[in-house]
C-alpha cells in the first residue's frame, strides 16, 4: 500500500460529509483518507450511493447547501477545506478541475462551445477573450475534435455525446490543471466512444503530467486505466492498493462482490418450432429535416432496410453505437413511429395500421425505457404507476382488483408490496427499473422491447435486472428484442445479435458467433472495446 510523500498532491485526510434533511442526519462520507500522487491514476469505485462522487465534491467545495463537512483536504499541503468561494475559485477551475457524468447537463444549451470554454479561461486563468477564443480552438484539436474552427461555434445540441465529453475535457484542461477529478464521466457513452474517450485521457495525462481521480462503477475500466484503488461502500473506504493487487488479490468481500458483477452465462437456444413472434422485412424509417427559407429539406434514413424474425421465448440483441437506429427500430417495429416496409405480429401484418387498431395489441407489445425515472410519474404512487395500463386493457376490473395485482407485481420483481403507496423519487435507481418492469408483466406481455434497461445502473444492480427479466422470460415464454450499447448484458441475455451501424445491419447471428469470432470490422472493434471477460457457461 502507498503512503503519502514529497510527490502527493492531492491529501484528503479524515474527511466527513454530512446532509442535514427533513428525514434526520444523513452520514454519506464516514471520515475517509484518500491521496492522489503527481501523474498517477487514482480510482474510487462503489455503488451508486457509496459517498465516492460525495467525497470529491466536498474536496472541491461544491457541496450542496444542506452539506456540511470536517478533515481536511490538501493540494500541496495547503489545507482548502473550508476556504472562502474567492480563495478557493483561485485553485478549482484551474489547477483542480472536474469533469462530469452527463455532459448535455453540464453544458449550457443557450451559449456556443466557445463562450463555455472561454469563460473559465478568463475566469480562473491568465486569459482575456482574445486570447481565449484562440485557445479554445487548441483545447478542441487537443481532444480531438474534427474542424475545431467550425465546431467551436456549435452549440451543445448539434454535438454527439461523446464529442460533447470532449468538451467537458477540453474545459477542465483550459488552465493546465494538476489534477482531473472525472466523475463517470464515461456511463452514457457507447463503448467504441468510451474506448476513444479513455484513450484520450490516458495520452493526454502523459503529454500534461496531470494527476487523475476516476470516479466509476465500472471495474473494467479501472482495470484499463489506474494506478491505485480505493473501494467505497456505505461511506468509507473498505478496501484500497494498487490495481494489480486489487483486481488479482482482493481482501474484502464487497471487492469480491463487484468484481464478479458482470452479468454472466448464456442463454439457451430456443427450438426452431416454436412460432414467430415478430417477422419484419425491409423496414426503412425515415426523418425529414428543415434546412431553412427557400432550401431543400434533407431526408435522413434512420433505419434502412432491415429484417429480422424474432420466436416465441427468443431474445435478440440489438447492438451498435448511439446513432446506429437502434431505438428507432425498435420504435418503428412497434408501431410507434411510422415506416415503410412489412412487419407481422404472430403471423398479422400490422404494417401502417391506426392507432385504433393497435390497441388491443399494446397490452402484448411492451416497452421498457432506458431511464426508468424519466418513465415513471412522479405524482402517481408505485401502485398507480403499475395498475396504469389495467385501466385501459382491463377496465372491468374493481379498484380491490387492481390493488391486488400491483401487490402481485410488486412482488414478482421481488419488492415489498407495501411499498405500492410510494413515489418514485423515494426509490433507487435500481428500485425504479424494478418498478418499470413490474408495470410492463402485470399486462403479462409477449413480446417486450426493452431500451437501454440497464445503462443507467451499477453492475451488481444490472446484474439483478438481467437475471429477472431470465426469470420472467422463463416463466412466462416471452420474446425481448434487447436494445442496447453494454456487450456483456447482450452477450448474457441473447440468441441472436443484430448489429447496427448508421442505420444498416453489418452483421448478424448467433450470440456465440458475434462474440467469439466477429466477422466485420466493425464488430471486432466494438467487441474489443467492451474488454469483456471470458465466460462460455450457458445458463442452467
Amino acid at each position: 500500500m502507498s503512503t503519502v510523500n514529497e510527490n502527493t498532491v492531492l491529501e484528503i485526510d479524515n474527511l466527513k460529509v454530512d446532509f442535514e434533511t427533513n428525514a434526520g442526519t444523513v452520514n454519506a462520507v464516514k471520515g475517509v483518507n484518500i491521496h492522489v500522487d503527481k501523474g498517477e491514476t487514482v480510482a474510487i469505485v462503489g455503488e451508486s450511493g457509496s459517498g465516492k462522487s460525495q467525497s470529491m465534491m466536498a474536496a472541491m467545495g461544491l457541496l450542496a447547501s444542506n452539506g456540511t463537512t470536517s478533515g481536511s483536504v490538501k493540494y500541496n499541503g495547503q489545507n482548502i477545506l473550508g476556504l472562502s468561494s474567492r480563495k478557493l475559485n483561485k485553485i478549482r477551475g484551474a489547477k483542480i478541475t472536474m469533469i462530469f457524468q452527463e455532459p448535455m447537463t453540464s453544458l449550457d444549451p443557450l451559449y456556443t462551445i466557445e463562450r463555455q470554454l472561454c469563460e473559465p479561461m478568463v475566469e480562473h486563468g491568465e486569459y482575456n477573450w482574445t486570447t481565449a477564443k484562440k485557445r479554445a480552438v487548441e483545447l478542441l484539436e487537443l481532444v480531438g475534435i474534427p474542424d475545431p474552427a467550425r465546431k467551436v461555434k456549435a452549440y451543445p445540441y448539434e454535438m454527439s455525446g461523446g464529442q460533447r465529453q470532449r468538451v467537458m475535457i477540453a474545459m477542465a484542461l483550459a488552465n493546465d490543471p494538476d489534477i482531473l477529478i472525472a466523475d463517470e464521466p464515461t456511463t452514457a457513452l457507447d463503448v467504441t466512444t468510451q474506448a476513444q474517450i479513455l484513450d484520450l485521457m490516458a495520452d493526454l495525462q502523459k503529454r500534461l503530467g496531470m494527476a487523475v481521480v476516476f470516479i466509476t462503477h465500472d471495474l473494467g475500466i479501472v482495470e484499463r486505466i489506474s494506478d491505485r484503488v480505493y473501494v467505497m461502500r456505505y461511506g468509507e473506504v473498505v478496501e484500497e492498493g494498487k490495481t494489480s493487487e486489487i483486481f488479482g488479490s482482493p481482501k474484502h468481500d464487497y471487492t469480491r462482490m463487484l468484481l464478479d458483477a458482470e452479468p454472466t452465462g448464456r442463454k439457451d437456444p430456443v427450438d426452431e418450432s416454436k412460432p414467430v413472434v415478430l417477422d419484419a422485412k425491409d423496414v426503412r424509417v425515415e426523418f425529414e429535416t428543415d434546412n431553412g427559407f427557400l432550401m431543400p429539406n434533407h431526408v435522413l434514413r434512420a433505419v434502412n432496410d432491415i429484417s429480422l424474425q424474432v420466436r416465441e421465448g427468443q431474445t435478440l440483441g440489438i447492438v451498435g453505437e448511439s446513432g446506429s437506429g437502434k431505438s428507432t427500430l425498435g420504435r418503428a417495429l412497434l408501431q410507434l413511429l411510422p415506416a415503410q416496409g412489412r412487419v407481422a405480429y404472430m403471423g398479422r401484418d400490422i404494417t401502417g395500421v391506426s392507432q385504433k387498431a393497435m390497441r388491443p395489441l399494446r397490452k402484448e407489445m411492451q416497452l421498457i425505457f432506458q431511464d426508468p425515472f424519466g418513465s415513471l410519474s412522479p405524482r402517481m404512487t408505485v401502485g398507480q404507476i403499475i395498475t396504469e395500463g389495467l385501466l385501459v386493457h382491463e377496465p372491468t376490473l374493481s379498484s380491490s382488483e387492481r390493488d391486488r395485482y400491483a401487490c402481485q407485481a410488486l412482488e414478482e420483481v421481488s419488492m415489498d408490496p407495501a411499498m405500492r403507496n410510494r413515489y418514485p423519487h423515494e426509490f433507487s435507481g435500481g428500485q425504479r427499473q424494478r418498478i418499470a418492469i413490474a408495470r410492463t408483466m402485470v399486462l403479462k406481455p409477449k413480446l417486450v422491447v426493452l431500451d437501454e434497461p440497464t445503462s443507467a445502473l451499477d453492475r451488481t444492480i444490472q446484474k439483478q435486472v438481467v437475471e429477472l427479466l431470465r426469470k420472467f422470460q422463463d416463466d412466462y415464454n416471452l420474446t425481448y428484442l434487447f436494445i442496447s450499447h453494454d456487450l456483456a448484458v447482450v452477450r448474457a441475455m441473447s440468441d441472436t445479435v443484430m448489429v447496427m451501424k448508421k442505420g444498416v445491419v453489418v452483421e448478424q447471428g448467433t450470440a456465440s458467433e458475434i462474440f467469439s469470432n466477429p466477422k466485420e470490422a466493425y464488430t471486432q472493434e466494438l467487441v474489443e472495446a467492451a474488454v469483456l471477460k471470458h465466460d462460455e457457461t450457458a445458463i442452467a
